[in-house]
Order: structure tokens, then sequence, then C-alpha cells
């Protein structure tokens, strides 16, 4: 199965666990290309649609987002509480991929409403089948809200009902 127009946002300082993270999602099947930030302040420059990020041709806004929780400048758990407090995003699901941290940042974690909480593997193999599970769930069987930014379709046909 492929996955087209499901455009998942990778935050990750990592470059090279980024990297292994976007190609388990094109094995995968994820067609549409994954994007990616390296820090907070850049997933919410994406986010927001600020600077080079506008074009949302080209830097669409993401059904998904993979956070890793130890990121320099705004760490994740800082970009999941503002994430959480602009209303066009709360509803954005946000799964935590991150090395193991204490109990306390797991719970704060969920506390700001990350969606599900999964430990990064140490293979690409033990990757790609966590990537193909996650995008069965995600993107395949999970119905995603609708972002506060899209209004319902019958407010974009001008119908009153």
């Amino acid at each position: 199965m492929s996955y087209v127009h499901h455009t998942i946002l990778v935050v990750d300082n990592d470059t090279d666990q980024a990297h292994f993270t976007k190609l388990a999602l094109q094995r995968v099947g994820v067609i549409t290309p994954v994007q990616s930030a390296r820090d907070g302040e850049e997933a919410i420059g994406y986010l927001s649609g600020r600077g080079s990020y506008q074009d949302r041709d080209c830097y669409p806004m993401p059904v998904l987002m993979l956070l890793d929780l130890k990121l320099p400048h705004i760490s994740g758990v800082g970009l999941l509480s503002w994430l959480r407090e602009q209303p066009s995003l709360r509803r954005l699901p946000v799964v935590v991929l991150t090395t193991p941290v204490p109990a306390a940042d797991l719970n704060r974690a969920y506390e700001l409403g990350c969606n599900s909480f999964l430990v990064k593997p140490n293979s690409f193999n033990a990757l790609l089948v966590m990537m193909q599970n996650l995008v069965q769930y995600w993107l395949g069987l999970n119905i995603a809200p609708e972002l506060a930014a899209q209004p319902p379709a019958q407010e974009q046909s001008g119908s009153t009902i």
C-alpha cells in the first residue's frame, strides 16, 4: 500500500536518525516527500508557514508529526506545549519518537497531548518494522482530525445546513 498526500513532519536534530526515519517511511510506502525540521524553532517556522515555509505547495501541512524530545533551542516538550496552544494546530497528531527518557518526561509529553510515545530502535530493520506499524495505523486506520485552519467542507461550499 502506498500513501500519497500524507505529509509527515519529522522533527529531529540527529541528521542520521532523521535520514533513516525518512528512508524507512519511504520504504513502507509513504510517497509524499517526508518533511523535516532540525529543531523546535524550525518546526514552529514550518508549522506557522513563516519564511521559506510560506509556500504550502512545497511545504504542505503535515497529517502527522514525529517528534524527538531532545532538541536544541526549543525542546520537544516546548514544541509540544506551543503546538497545543495554537488553535489551528492543536489537533495535529504527534508521535514522540525519542531515545529513552525519564518517566517524568514521558508523562509530561502525554500531559501536553502527545498521541503516542515510541523509543527509537537500535537497528534499521527494527525502525522499518516500527514505521510499517506506525504508517498502517496513523495513515491507514486512523481518521485524522480536521485542523482548525481547514474549514469544514460545508463552509467551503457556502452551504448553511
